[in-house]
């Protein structure tokens, strides 16, 4: 055989070779490959093992999984005219592979500038105690917000996280001393609410006690009881009549009916 022939071969072989090797392309199982052909697009392939035609058909991998967006502290002035600094978290998803690809001109960015820009306008027509306090509704509020643009590009934001929230050391101590405030003020009211209580309690045990001496004296008696029980205490009390009317009054009574019935007999 000629040795031309056979060079010949060879090279064919070759070409063949590369030809086939730049015609395969492997796509993952999350990702999806976009193919345009001559600029038009021609659709989505994979994954696994895709052919196409070299130097006519170039392929966009667009990935499928959840992409985490995060946006940088923003610098915002709140609607009562406070600066703060507010940080969050973006999570999205690429449905339509096509209208990512031909909606918009690279979505990553296209996103992550949206979300920069609705944050600052949702926070800044907040006051910073509703800042403060309601994270879910600005959760809420810029995932909706991004809804309505990502839609059209066959995305989908699947949760979006207010992650901190900054504000200046002076501020600070300034809350805190108002937080004080607030503390030693609902102290104070809880104080004088139990003050209040008491004195009607005792107000009406006076009034009870006024009907019946009797339980008055029962009740020192008690008293006593319950003092005497601490060690090492001693306890003087006097026991005149003008203290004890009632306990003198039952003995009296007690010792004429005795008397009484010492007569009978």
């Amino acid at each position: 055989m000629d040795t031309g022939l056979i060079i010949g071969l060879v090279l064919l072989l070759i070409i063949i070779l590369v030809f086939v090797g730049m015609s395969l392309r492997q796509v993952k199982e999350w990702e999806r490959a976009v193919v345009l052909r001559l600029g038009r697009v021609l659709g989505v392939k994979g994954p696994g093992i895709i052919f196409l035609i070299p130097f006519v058909d170039r392929p966009v991998i667009v990935d499928l999984r959840i992409v985490t967006v995060d946006i940088p502290p923003q610098t915002i002035i709140t609607k009562d005219n406070v600066t703060i600094s507010i940080d969050a978290v973006v999570y999205y998803k690429v449905l339509e592979p096509i209208k990512a690809v031909s909606m918009v001109y690279n979505y990553r960015s296209a996103v992550l500038n949206i979300s920069q820009t609705s944050l600052r306008d949702i926070v800044g027509q907040m006051e910073l105690d509703d800042v403060l306090s309601k994270r879910e509704e600005i959760n809420r509020k810029l995932q909706e917000i991004l809804d309505t643009y990502t839609e059209a590009w066959g995305i989908k934001v699947t949760a979006v996280t207010v992650r901190d929230i900054k504000i200046s050391p002076d501020l600070l101590s300034a809350m805190a001393r108002q937080a004080e405030a607030e503390r030693q003020r609902r102290a104070r009211v809880i104080l004088s609410e139990g003050e209040r209580q008491a004195s009607t309690i005792l107000a009406e045990a006076s009034q009870a006690y006024k009907n019946n001496p009797a339980a008055l004296q029962l009740r020192f008696l008690e008293t006593l009881s319950d003092i005497s029980q601490k060690g090492g205490l001693i306890i003087v009390v006097p026991a005149g009549q003008e203290l004890y009317p009632t306990i003198s009054l039952a003995s009296f009574a007690a010792n004429y009916a005795k008397q009484e019935s010492i007569g009978q007999k």
